[in-house]
């Protein structure tokens, strides 16, 4: 199965990054193409709007609030997989904080290349702009 992953280390305490992006409606408050999420399901189901007007839905698969981790799944959106799982982890780093984005899913009507660069490209500028909420 094709898996991506992005990390990025981050100039604050893994509590204030966490405290950013460790709630699972929290995406647009760091991620620019994502500028609106909404709950439903008893907070365990988003559903986020793009900044092109697309719409992806997701679901709350596990959250470890001490661990700083969170996992989901994509139930519909408009990427050529299926079978994804995706997890978010906040760990501490010295006096600052590493963030690993990863996922593991099948390609759907496109080679595993594609996907994984896909959401090579998703994960790595997600975290940049993470990054950008942190000026040294």
């Amino acid at each position: 199965m094709p898996t991506a992953s992005a990390t990025i280390d981050i100039p604050a305490s893994a509590d204030q990054v966490w405290q950013l992006i460790g709630g699972f409606n929290t995406l647009p408050d760091w991620l620019p193409f994502i500028p609106n999420s909404e709950l439903s399901d008893g907070g365990r189901v988003r559903t986020l709007q793009t900044a092109d007007g697309g719409v992806v839905i997701e679901r709350l698969q596990a959250f470890d609030n001490t661990a700083k981790t969170y996992s989901y799944s994509i139930e519909q959106a408009p990427f050529p997989a299926t079978d994804y799982l995706a997890t978010i982890k906040v760990e501490a780093l010295g006096q600052g904080a590493r963030v690993t984005w990863s996922g593991r899913f099948t390609a759907k009507g496109v080679s595993d290349e594609e996907v994984v660069a896909l959401f090579s490209g998703i994960y790595q500028g997600g975290l940049e702009a993470l990054r950008a909420n942190y000026p040294t």
